[in-house]
């Protein structure tokens, strides 16, 4: 690869995480695994000033070429390490190690961050080596290997070094991974739910129909009971869930942020069309207004408020399905 196809590489990469709001792998250098890089030559020959928050002013010699991605924490961070598929907002700005030109970046100041998943499906090599030593609060610098910074994520064997890509990015604001609220009592005959020690359901629907409040309307219990902010109609919410038919117990994939290994943004909306078009039961994003953040709520869904006579999913949601839900409510946008 030449220099300007690898420029044009960066470019695209950096094009598709501002698009998908996806890619940036972060973690704690506090506790968790021990960062995937380390200072080096190329991270010490970079200059930044200015404020955590603020656009860096960014200077170096060129050209920068490192052989491995290097990193550096300029402003320490607080908080545990960020986890596999934790989402972030995130601030940063790129440019060319060979040129120094600006590359791209945003959501410094007013203009609002970024949101970005670590490890995420469109994940950048560069990001998951490079920041695996930040924290919620954390500005940190480094200088990506060229391979890790055009997403191939490996060296070419024999290859040169190319020119690298240099990176500031703070992490504004990390979101949990679970519902952090108080356990609560639920009433009999709703269904158990046992939690794995990363947050992750287990569920145990009752061999016997729904009750009788959850024939026509979605039934709510307070799984666990947050404190944070209530969430109002019209929302952005961060979330984590997962879903059972109730007839078998069986867990939809296709509606498991677990198995998909990121949280979702959801819109808490009673309008069902609204609902629909993100693919999610109006039993669900209306249960969502008038909760608090941090809070876990179990959901009995009726086809009439979930997919209806029609079912779902080429038969993995039957027609007239009862689901059961179990929601994390993580954060409101």
């Amino acid at each position: 690869m030449t220099a300007s196809q690898n420029r044009g590489s960066v470019r695209s990469s950096l094009a598709l995480i501002a698009a998908l709001g996806v890619a940036v792998a972060l973690s704690a250098c506090s506790t968790g695994p021990a960062p995937e890089a380390g200072p080096g030559a190329s991270t010490e020959a970079v200059t930044v000033t200015g404020e955590f928050g603020s656009e860096p002013k960014v200077t170096f010699p060129t050209p920068l070429t490192p052989t491995e991605t290097q990193c550096e924490v300029l402003h320490e961070g607080e908080g545990d390490s960020i986890a596999e598929g934790q989402l972030v907002e995130v601030a940063f700005v790129a440019y060319d190690g060979g040129t120094g030109e600006k590359l791209g970046g945003g959501g410094f100041g007013d203009a609002g961050g970024q949101l970005m998943t670590r490890g995420g499906s469109d994940s950048v090599p560069a990001f998951d080596k490079g920041l695996s030593c930040a924290s919620e609060g954390s500005r940190v610098m480094f200088v990506a290997a060229d391979y890790d910074a055009s997403g191939a994520g490996e060296p070419t064997p024999g290859a040169d070094p190319k020119n690298g890509v240099v990176f500031v990015l703070d992490v504004l604001r990390a979101f949990p991974m679970k519902a952090e609220g108080a356990p609560q009592l639920t009433r009999d005959g709703f269904p158990a739910v046992v939690l794995a020690p990363d947050g992750r359901p287990g569920i145990t629907v009752p061999k016997s129909d729904p009750p009788a409040d959850a024939k026509q309307t979605t039934a709510v219990e307070t799984l666990k009971g947050g404190n944070g902010p209530v969430v109002k109609d019209g929302d952005t919410v961060v979330v984590q869930f997962t879903a059972v038919n109730w007839d078998d117990n069986q867990v939809i994939e296709e509606l498991s942020t677990w198995d998909q290994g990121t949280p979702a943004r959801v819109g808490a909306t009673s309008d069902a069309a609204t609902a629909m078009q993100i693919g999610l039961p109006v039993g669900f994003t209306k249960s969502l207004i008038g909760q608090q953040v941090g809070s876990q709520l179990g959901l009995i869904i009726p086809a009439s408020e979930a997919y209806g006579e029609q079912g779902a999913g080429n038969g993995v949601i039957a027609p007239n399905a009862t689901l059961f839900f179990v929601v994390d409510i993580l954060g409101v946008l």
